[in-house]
């Protein structure tokens, strides 16, 4: 694939992008250098090899979650400053 001008300023349309002569000149030859390492891989086989999925052979190393011990009601509230029979009540922190 050939990188020109014209395809950098359709790529440069596309992502709302605009570049002087100088930029373009640098982005035609990154883009080129991208190219020519996408078309050494293709030259790679691959055949037999199964794409890779994730990172490590491990599926989940989280833990399972367990129900552990809960507090009453009355025992929430002791040591809140302010609550009613259902909420603790915090100081208003939004003005309009």
């Amino acid at each position: 694939m050939n990188v020109n001008d014209e395809l950098v300023d359709k790529i440069a349309n596309l992502a709302r992008l605009e570049f002087n002569s100088q930029e373009k000149e640098e982005i035609k030859s990154d883009l080129q250098q991208m190219i020519g390492f996408i078309d050494k891989l293709n030259e790679l086989d691959t055949t037999g090899v199964a794409p890779l999925l994730h990172m490590s052979e491990n599926i989940n190393v989280l833990r399972e979650d367990e129900v552990s011990g809960t507090i009453s009601r009355e025992a929430e509230f002791r040591n809140a400053p302010l609550h009613d029979e259902q909420f603790f009540k915090v100081p208003k922190v939004i003005r309009k």
